[in-house]
């Protein structure tokens, strides 16, 4: 069973903030948890300045959004769930397929990195040999840096390929060896194919629970 990740960005727009937060923490989040192939689902707060500000990131077994009980979470929605998203500026949702993943998980994490970009497909090769042999060891050589994995886009609008760094705090970002980890000579010959590319930091807000 293929594992993935179910990434949903949004902006609140309209509503205020206790009505978002009430119906996102107390009947959005739950009702996915309550699915057996969804495993983890967290929310996340931006940090860096950009919109979206929230991100919900799911851990999930792929076939579970085929199945009736998760479209029917979609097709049936309450009044009230209706009523928040259609005041929502943004709900951008994203599905990804599990690539590979270092390092091993330790609950919620602090702090959360996405990177992601696409490149031409000639270049696909050099990219993944990068990460798996430059760029994911020197972050992961960093302390508090705690787990990297990476996903191919299946669905929705965003650069192909993301990478998913969990950090116990925002200092490993601060350091030299993150400067060199992001600016070696193979990366930056890379970086000169990209075609998309996307970069958000996130802190941990609320963790739903395990189903």
């Amino acid at each position: 069973m293929a594992e993935g990740l179910l990434l949903v960005l949004s902006e609140q727009g309209s509503v205020p903030d206790a009505e978002f937060h009430d119906w996102y923490d107390g009947e959005h989040g739950p009702a996915r948890m309550a699915l057996s192939g969804i495993h983890t689902g967290r929310r996340f707060r931006a940090t860096d300045g950009q919109t979206p500000t929230w991100m919900a990131a799911y851990d999930i077994d792929l076939d579970v959004l085929a199945t009736p009980a998760y479209r029917a979470l979609r097709d049936r929605r309450s009044p009230r769930e209706q009523g928040v998203i259609d005041r929502l500026a943004v709900l951008d949702r994203r599905v990804y397929e599990l690539i590979d993943e270092h390092g091993t998980a330790g609950g919620a994490p602090p702090v959360v990195v996405c990177t992601s970009m696409s490149v031409p497909a000639e270049r696909e090769p050099d990219l993944h040999s990068w990460y798996l042999e430059e760029h994911i060891p020197l972050l992961h050589a960093i302390p508090g840096w705690l787990r990297t994995r990476r996903y191919r886009l299946v669905e929705g609008d965003a650069p192909r390929f993301l990478a998913l760094h969990e950090l116990a705090d925002p200092a490993p970002m601060a350091t030299a060896a993150y400067r060199h980890a992001t600016s070696t000579p193979r990366r930056e010959e890379l970086i000169r194919s990209v075609t998309a590319r996307e970069r958000r930091v996130f802190a941990f807000h609320r963790d739903f629970g395990a189903a």
